[in-house]
């Protein structure tokens, strides 16, 4: 399954051996450990620059986690999952490869193909879809489109990594049958077609051994069966063991500089414990990599011609129309000209566009709904209510705060500042301002105004582990000590703020704030990290004065556009979901408008499934995910009607009580995939289930015919009629069932997927390749691949649920 080699990639090979030979054990083993949070050590000797890595995956951080250097945010991966168009992914990929270069990075930490195993999942935002062909496919062009922009992809997280609970260690029991149709699949897909130079590898233990240690499934499938040629890098402080890491096929083990790398390897080859040619073979995919992104000295990177320059701006706000989906409409949408709209709800002024940890990145600018609609209807046909607001605890101070961050040593003396996008502050290793070193610094003062939009009493907070002193407008309401409610490395970032000032303040009028931490660097951490927050809270109204305000509105309008929406504490890295409802009274605030306005609309901002109680009694539903920066001028786009929403559901939405997969909590250590290969739509099909809406479903503004569907050998050709007014696009999904049911299948598959534009009244072919893969199972007695002769039905239609023309294949 190895890409064949080209003359190109023989010459870099040779370049390769040359510079390895030319490396002691001590370099080589330093070279395999990170420097800092985000590099490997240059080693000019070889002319060999500093590799530099960066999260993503909807945007490039860069080394540097500040608003100095902004970042283009495009929708959350589920969003681009949704537009079912692995060119329109591909696009994304060249505009990231892009901002890599522009920020001087050479391998983007992503893209996350984890599966959606369960709706409980609480990264589900970060990974593209419940099924592993979707999620193989839009990977694959994810990575093809970096990569061709001369940028590194890091496919992560492999493997079985598909939730968030006791991720650290937590040991997923997966049958080989499942982790090789479905957890394996799309690394496989990707890796088949993309060839991506990177895999980074999980933290959690596949039936018993650590993946940073696997070598089954590192060594033997990834490497030997895929023929996969890039380098493996650990997921953030992932290496547990420095023997068990390179014998299990991990190359690089991240951050530095104390890793299980370096030092400790050589000493492991002195001292008989590892193999020198186990180290050998790991530098050389190390410099491989180097050599394909432009930074080895004699070796021509893999990319010469770079794609043409996209704009950042108009390709965030493409994906997200293209990425919405219209669940339900009843004649709502789009939007009447010139009628007036009630815009209601928290997020539709303050917009969550991109899900929180590691993906998080600071745009130049954000477009909220109200922002969008605002202007593109007529002046005086738009209000705007609260309503609800789904932020029931504190959130990251920004709206209204004007901050920096003041670095002093132990004398109290100035040694540097640094700027502040909000009142969340993260420098790991060398993140320091300009000037500042670990050594000398003592105390961080995040410090400048707040202009307060509401009048009456703003609770501020604390995340952070510590000595902090909070104070505002002159008066001092904290100065202690925080302790860690549990031990998790990560509290600073994904924990709870905790309340500590609740001063009266007057809309307009700024006050000064500063909340001055006291850092400390334990010995036992592997990494340096200043991590704290400044938490805010506005004025809590009373909800029932709130949402009576919002009946009021939408009782007036023409139309209600909703926007309900979850929130950092329900979507993020680091915790599991324990419930899909939406945060406080928001439901409760549909219900009430929609009594008002039987022409409701509710635009759900959120970035995996929720449910949504009240869907059968507002006009409309459109999913929005997390929509990124030009969100809401998208959001306009489409319920203006100059653009259809274009997406359609890549994971089933339901009730949790129906839902069929909902452990995510392991017991004592283990988490056991007793599920087999039923997740998803072949799980909601087995048990009979009704899901509130199916994988695959979504609407346009026009209708679809299906006329007929053909087989010859392996293609399947489909034609569709345009049988509505105006022009469209339509995805065309293929499902594979087995004429004769078998219990240990699922019920039907999806196979392939192909898109057809056409104007009213046109027709359109779409030709779909029915890859062998999709015939086959894996025999756990054999240890390999069947294929399954036999009859089976080709199903074709809009949705899983939705199956239109049929047709008959035997193989």
């Amino acid at each position: 399954m190895a890409a064949r080699r080209t003359q190109a990639d023989e010459a870099r090979e040779a370049v390769v051996e040359a510079a390895l030979a030319r490396l002691d054990l001590d370099a080589k083993a330093r070279l395999l450990s990170g420097q800092d949070m985000w590099t490997l050590p240059a080693l000019p000797g070889i002319g060999l620059k500093s590799l530099v890595m960066s999260d993503g995956p909807i945007g490039v951080r860069g080394v540097r986690w500040t608003s100095d250097d902004p970042s283009v945010a495009l929708p959350s991966p589920t969003a681009l999952a949704a537009t079912w168009d692995p060119a329109l992914a591909r696009r994304a990929g060249t505009l990231l490869a892009q901002e890599a270069r522009r920020k001087g990075v050479h391998v983007l930490l992503a893209p996350t193909v984890n599966l959606h195993r369960s709706p409980l999942g609480g990264r589900h935002f970060e990974a593209y879809s419940e099924d592993p062909y979707l999620t193989g496919t839009i990977g694959a062009a994810y990575v093809s489109g970096v990569q061709a922009g001369g940028v590194g992809t890091t496919v992560k997280h492999f493997v079985a990594n598909d939730a968030e609970t006791d991720r650290f260690t937590v040991d997923n029991t997966v049958s080989e049958r499942a982790l090789r149709e479905l957890y394996l699949a799309p690394f496989e897909i990707i890796v088949e077609n993309a060839h991506p130079w990177g895999i980074m590898t999980a933290y959690n233990t596949v039936n018993g051994t650590t993946m940073t240690e696997h070598h089954h499934l590192v060594n033997e499938v990834l490497r030997g069966e895929w023929g996969f040629d890039g380098f493996n890098v650990s997921d953030w402080m992932a290496a547990r063991s420095t023997a068990g890491a390179i014998e299990g096929g991990l190359d690089v083990a991240m951050p530095g500089p104390r890793t299980v790398y370096g030092e400790p390897l050589a000493r492991a080859v002195r001292n008989g414990e590892v193999a020198e040619d186990k180290v050998d073979d790991a530098v050389r995919n190390v410099l491989r990599l180097a050599a394909r992104v432009g930074i080895l000295d004699g070796a021509e990177p893999a990319v010469t011609d770079l794609p043409e320059t996209v704009d950042g701006r108009d390709l965030a706000r493409e994906i997200a129309r293209r990425s919405f989906v219209l669940v339900r409409n009843d004649g709502a949408l789009p939007l009447r000209p010139n009628g007036t709209v009630a815009l209601i709800g928290a997020a539709a002024r303050d917009a969550r566009v991109l899900g929180g940890g590691s993906a998080t990145v600071f745009p130049a600018g954000v477009v909220s709904p109200l922002d969008g609609l605002t202007a593109a209807l007529p002046d005086g046909t738009l209000t705007y209510a609260v309503g609800a607001d789904p932020n029931t605890e504190l959130a990251v101070a920004d709206k209204g705060f004007e901050l920096r961050a003041v670095c002093r040593d132990a004398a109290g003396d100035v040694i540097g500042t640094g700027s502040a996008p909000n009142g969340h502050i993260q420098w790991m290793g060398s993140d320091l301002p300009e000037g500042v070193t670990h050594e000398a610094l003592h105390s961080v003062e995040l410090t400048g105004t707040f202009t307060p939009r509401d009048t009456g009493a703003h609770t501020f907070g604390i995340k952070g582990i510590g000595g902090f002193r909070l104070v505002i407008d002159g008066t001092t309401y904290y100065d202690d000590v925080q302790r860690p409610a549990k031990d998790d490395p990560f509290i600073t970032f994904f924990g709870a703020p905790v309340p500590r000032a609740q001063p009266e303040l007057t809309a307009g009028t700024p006050v000064e704030v500063s909340l001055t931490h006291l850092v400390e660097f334990p010995e036992d951490v592997p990494m340096k990290v200043v991590g704290f927050t400044l938490a805010h809270q506005e004025p809590q109204r009373a909800p029932d004065e709130l949402i009576a305000e919002a009946v009021e509105a939408a009782r007036t309008a023409d139309t209600a556009v909703v926007v309900v929406a979850t929130t950092d504490r329900v979507e993020s890295e680091g915790f599991d979901r324990t419930d899909l409802r939406l945060p406080g009274r928001q439901d409760e605030l549909v219900r009430a408008v929609a009594a008002a306005n039987p022409n409701t609309v509710v635009v759900v901002n959120s970035g995996s499934p929720v449910e949504l109680p009240w869907r059968a009694d507002v006009a409309a539903v459109l999913l929005s995910w997390f929509p990124g920066q030009e969100g809401g001028a998208a959001l306009a786009d489409v319920l203006t009607g100059t653009h259809e929403p274009g997406g359609r559901l890549p994971t089933t939405w339901g009730s949790l009580a129906d839902a069929p997969v909902t452990e995510v909590v392991p017991t004592s250590g283990a988490l056991s995939y007793t599920e087999g290969v039923f997740i998803g739509y072949r799980a909601w099909e087995k048990h009979g289930r009704a899901p509130s809406y199916p994988f695959g479903h979504g609407l346009g503004y026009t209708d679809w015919t299906y006329e007929s569907a053909e087989v010859k050998g392996s293609t399947v050709t489909v034609r569709v009629r345009n049988s509505g007014g105006r022009a469209g696009r339509e995805v065309v999904q293929v499902y594979l069932a087995p004429s004769e049911p078998d219990a240990d299948r699922p019920a039907r598959w999806l196979a392939g997927f192909a898109a057809v534009e056409a104007g009213p009244g046109e027709r359109g072919e779409a030709v779909v390749e029915l890859p062998r893969r999709a015939f086959e199972v894996w025999d756990e007695k054999t240890n390999a691949w069947t294929f399954v002769k036999g009859s089976y039905e080709i199903q074709v239609g809009r949705s899983i649920a939705d199956r239109r023309v049929t047709a008959t294949i035997n193989v």
